[in-house]
This record gives C-alpha cells, structure tokens and sequence, in this order.
C-alpha cells in the first residue's frame, strides 16, 4: 500500500504511555482521525508525538513507560507534543539503584553459526586483512597519507590478500599535556587502535622525532604481541618504526621510500594469511546510533538488540556505549549487571562523566541535536530510551573505560561519549572487529578499520539512500516484517560480512571518518 492511501497511523510503546508517534511519511494534517477516533488537534510530522489524553500543565509526559518530561502547558488530546512543550526530567541519581536484580533465564545456547575469518596469533580474529601504519603525531599525517596512495597504487596490487592500507592518522600527540593524569585515554585508544584484530598483528609506526608521544611510550616494550615468532624477533625489538627526522632521510622522497620499503615488509606477511572457518563466537561487534529519530528506539535499535541477544547466545562479544545516550536509563543498567562489581563499575564511568559534562558548564542536555528534534526526539531522556535497547536483554557483564580493551566476550558496556566518530574511534581501540550503526535522519558514517553495516529506522530513508543502507528496519514499522525478522537478517548479515562474502555500502564507496581521540586532558 503506498504511504498515501494508508490510514492515520500512530505507533505507542507501552500501554501506559499517554504519547505516541505518527508513523505516517510527511506526516498527518489536523483533523487526521486515527482507527480509535482520536483525532488531530495540530499538524503532526512524521515521529513526532500526539497526545493520547488531556494532558494539563505540570502533567507528567509518558513514553516507553518513562517519564520523558512534564507538560509546560495544558495539551489537549490530540495536541502536538514537542520539546517547546515539555520539561526535561532532572537526571536519575546514581545512589540507592538496583544493583544485579535483574537475573534472567539463561537462553539456549545458539550452535552451528561459523564465519570465514583471519586468525591471530593472539587468540583474535580478524573480519578484514588491513595493513595499519600508526602516527605518532599528528605533524607526519601528510607525509604517511602520500605514502599510503603509492603503497596503495604501486604494492598492493602485488599483493591480493591484502584488503587494504589505512593510515591511523589523528590530531594527538604533541602540543598536550603528555603527564596529565587524564592523558592515559588518548595514549591507550590510539596503542589498542594499532592492535586491533583486523590489522593481523602487523604494527608499523611513523614518527616525527620530537612528539611528546615518543613511538615506545605509545607502543612500550611487551605491548605488542608478536605476530609470528619470526627468528630474532623480541619485545624489544618488535617495534617498527620509520622516524622522519632521521638524519639518513634527505629530501622528502627518501622519507616516502622508507614507508613504501618498510610497509612492504608488512604487506608480504599478511599477504601469506588465508580466511578459516571459525565459530561466530569470535565476532566483536559494536554498535553505535547517529542521526537518530523517534522511530530509532521503535525499529532498528530494537532489531539491533535482538541480534545482540543472538550473538551473545552464540558466544559472541557486543559492545554498547554512548554514556550521555544510556545515563537516564541507569537503572536499567546497574540492574542487569552480571555482578555488583560490574554495577559500580558503571555508576563510576556515569559519574566520571557527569563531572566531565559540569566542569564543561553543560549536562546531558547538550547532546541533543536539531536533527534529533526534527525526527521527533524532544529530549536526551527519550533519546537515552530508544537508544539503550540496543544492548538487548542479556545480563551486562563487562565495563571499559574510554581507551580500554576488551579481555572477555559477553555483552560489554564500553564507556565513550555519544560522538559518532569518537564512539567509533573508542570501539576500535576495544577491539571490535564489526561495527553496527542505525540511523534515521541519515548519515554516510564510516570506518575504513572495520566494516561498519548501516541500518535505516524508515523506509523513507532506505529508499532515498538505497545505496547507502545495508538493513531497512522501517519494515517493522509498515508490518511488513517483525522485530525478530530484521534482527536474524542482521545477525546472518553479519556472518556474511565478516567472511568477506560481502560488502557493506560504506566498504564499497570507501564511506571513511577519520579517528577522533577523546582527550579530555590539556591541550598546551
């Protein structure tokens, strides 16, 4: 049925809400009688919320059986309910939560599900083959980007089982506050970064000479597990590094022969790797939500929390984040915790942030954007409520600090600001080696490190960008396919693309964000 001959449509989460959203595309003019004979009092775009009852002044403003604010004025059944209306709930406190109360049946255990992938020497497994060539410094970007287009136009075709070249390239480095206590995040996201499972165990680093962040500061002794046991190779000796201020460089093409010289090193040893056949359990997938709508806590994320529920039935490691996005369900989440350990563990990073936001003069509220509002989100609170469903229902069983590794599988809360590219950046450096990203209002985001499948909350928007979205999860919402659907789609999609049968679109436009290190230490 085409979109102007379906009926007035809303869409209500819980049966408590007196809120609910029009589904309609361009949504609903006043006067717009739904099925239950409520009827339109203002025009009502598309995700936004309708009054299901009288709201009067003070009135507490229901959705997904929360308070997502209070009415600033009284609204009238059928009224327009948008962010001028409301008030903002203050944030929950971080004292007196549940803490692991929350102890679900186990469920049975999901066998049989395999993906072609590169076996490390670690004990990882990568999705893709990629030689990474680390900075050390933001001042050697230019020079290791020239170097990287002749390695990509004159090696790599010699050799074909190599996915790629991508230079790690970031703004840190010099210029900051190298000692400051809060200078271990930056540092640690960009050595995990290096390590990653899709980059073979291969490190290569470019440094300038006299960046703060010297190569065996990023990189220390024993921090690098070395690929292949190759003779004579130690700890101590395992780090490569072409340093441009070397006095053996003259001239701007000799620092561009010793990359090409010491990258083809690199290249001829992932180049001898070949895909195996390996359980799904060494999937490491984060997810990430940008550009969010109303309809992001209705479709994609709650298909991404039912293929999250998936994988860590089948072993597997899945990594939520955005703090800002998840701090007004805390409660949710302290009470899902797999021990009390693993709670506190979040009401630390929680408060870390909230710290970070105040000494910034700014709280939660900030995150919003217009975006957000225009697809129908009027706060952080109902925000934080579509996007937490994307951790599933498994018990949580890990917590990381901004920077940190992951060291065990499960469903993993990993701490990062809700920044699209500084999310991202921060689940690299955990270690995932797929990456999930729904999205409504539409955004081209992209990793070069990892391959990163997209997924439309509408159908309006995987139409418009069909060659641009992976998954279009605004199926659910026209019924034409269910919650549970889209979320094995996703999950069978991901073995696809993990094994390289597959391309995502991001992979084939080469669709790539650049890192972005959370720094929260001085800049000098």
């Amino acid at each position: 049925m085409s979109d102007a001959a379906r009926p007035p449509l809303y869409i209500r989460i819980h049966a408590a809400d007196n809120v609910a959203i029009v589904a309609n595309d361009g949504g609903l003019k006043a006067g717009a009688e739904f099925a239950d004979g409520l009827r339109l009092v203002d025009n009502v775009p598309q995700g936004h919320k309708v009054a299901l009852v009288d709201l009067a002044e003070g009135d507490a403003i229901r959705r997904y059986d929360v308070v997502i604010g209070y009415a600033q004025k009284a609204l009238p059944r059928g009224s327009w309910v948008h962010e001028r209306v409301m008030r903002m709930p203050t944030a929950p406190e971080l004292d007196g939560l549940p803490i692991a109360t929350v102890k679900p049946p186990a469920l049975p255990p999901l066998e049989g599900y395999t993906f072609e992938g590169y076996r490390n020497a670690d004990g990882s497994v990568g999705t893709r083959n990629i030689l990474a060539i680390t900075q050390t410094v933001q001042c050697v970007a230019g020079v290791t980007e020239f170097a990287v287009q002749r390695i990509k136009a004159e090696l790599l075709p010699k050799y074909p089982n190599v996915d790629d070249v991508v230079a790690l390239e970031h703004t840190y480095g010099c210029g900051v506050a190298i000692d400051a206590p809060d200078a271990v995040v930056p540092i640690r996201t960009l050595r995990n970064i290096s390590l990653n499972p899709n980059f073979g165990g291969e490190v290569m680093v470019v440094s300038l000479g006299c960046e703060k962040l010297q190569p065996e500061r990023l990189l220390p002794p024993g921090s690098i597990p070395i690929a292949d046991q190759r003779a004579g190779t130690t700890p101590d000796t395992a780090l490569d590094v072409v340093c441009l201020q070397d006095d053996a460089h003259v001239g701007f093409m000799s620092m561009i022969d010793s990359v090409m010289r010491q990258a083809e090193e690199h290249l001829a040893r992932l180049n001898a790797r070949r895909r195996e056949t390996v359980p799904a359990s060494e999937l490491v997938v984060g997810v990430q939500c940008g550009g969010s709508d109303a309809f992001s806590g209705v479709t994609a994320n709650p298909a991404v929390g039912f293929c999250t529920d998936l994988l860590v039935r089948a072993g597997a490691t899945v990594m939520f984040s955005e703090t800002t996005e998840v701090r007004d369900g805390i409660d949710q989440l302290t009470s899902r915790a797999s021990t009390p350990e693993v709670a506190e563990a979040m009401i630390r990073e929680m408060a870390w942030y909230d710290a970070y936001l105040k000494k910034g003069m700014v709280d939660r509220s900030a995150n919003t954007t217009p975006g957000n509002k225009k697809g129908g989100l009027s706060n952080i609170v109902e925000k934080a409520m579509g996007s937490i469903v994307k951790s599933g229902s498994a018990p949580i069983t890990g917590v990381l600090a901004p920077g940190e590794k992951a060291a065990h599988k499960g469903l993993i809360y990993t701490a990062t600001p809700a920044s699209d590219f500084i999310c991202g950046t921060l689940q690299l450096a955990a270690g995932i080696n797929l990456h999930v990203f729904t999205t409504g209002r539409g955004t081209p985001y992209g990793l070069a490190e990892v391959p990163v499948i997209k997924v439309a909350t509408r159908s309006d928007l995987a139409r418009r960008w069909h060659d641009l979205m992976d998954v279009n999860a605004g199926r659910i919402a026209d019924g034409e396919a269910t919650i549970e659907d889209i979320g094995w789609e996703m999950f069978r999609l991901m073995l696809d693309v993990a094994s390289g049968r597959k391309k995502t679109w991001a992979e084939h436009w080469k669709l790539h964000n650049a890192l972005v290190l959370f720094n929260p230490a001085p800049v000098t």
